[in-house]
């Protein structure tokens, strides 16, 4: 897709991933277009699944939950049908706001977002090790966040690097 993106296109995607309540009519102005062919240009943008959601960042901490692990699980044998119990048990857990299958000794990573260490060994013995699936779990809780982004690194997409110059 990234090759069918023009300089206008990776423009609208920066500005939408900076802001997802910007208006078209603020889009448009601001990429040099007028309201209609914006549109058009968004609306096709979601169409070919570029633009997957917009969403509402919120501040964990104002909402008391500032607690944050990386956890890498081992599964104790890592069959397609374990994986398959293990990854849908996952995608229904809201504390894990992200999980990742990865390379190296572990077969995933999961980031989880809980209230405290109570609550995180709450869900460690109640969700995780309850399914029997687990032979190992490392878990790092975060000190402090260097940073945080949602934002899709769009320098490296030619129109974009392109439409910068």
């Amino acid at each position: 897709m990234s090759d069918r993106l023009d300089a206008v296109d990776a423009r609208i995607l920066d500005l939408i991933q900076h802001d997802a309540a910007l208006s078209v009519a603020e889009i448009a102005d601001r990429v040099g277009l007028s309201s209609s062919p914006c549109w058009r240009r968004i609306k096709k943008l979601e169409e070919d699944g570029v633009i997957q959601r917009r969403v509402t960042l919120l501040d964990r901490e104002k909402l008391g939950l500032d607690f944050e692990v990386y956890c890498t699980v081992k599964l104790s044998l890592p069959t397609q049908e374990n994986l398959e119990v293990f990854e849908q048990s996952v995608k229904k857990w809201p504390e894990v706001v992200q999980c990742a299958t990865v390379t190296g000794a572990a077969d995933y990573e999961l980031r989880i977002v809980t209230r405290d260490m109570h609550a995180f060994d709450a869900f460690l013995r109640d969700k995780i090790l309850s399914l029997g699936l687990v032979s190992n779990i490392e878990s790092r809780i975060v000190i402090r966040a260097v940073k945080s982004s949602t934002a899709i690194p769009l320098g490296l997409v030619s129109a974009y690097a392109s439409a910068r110059t």
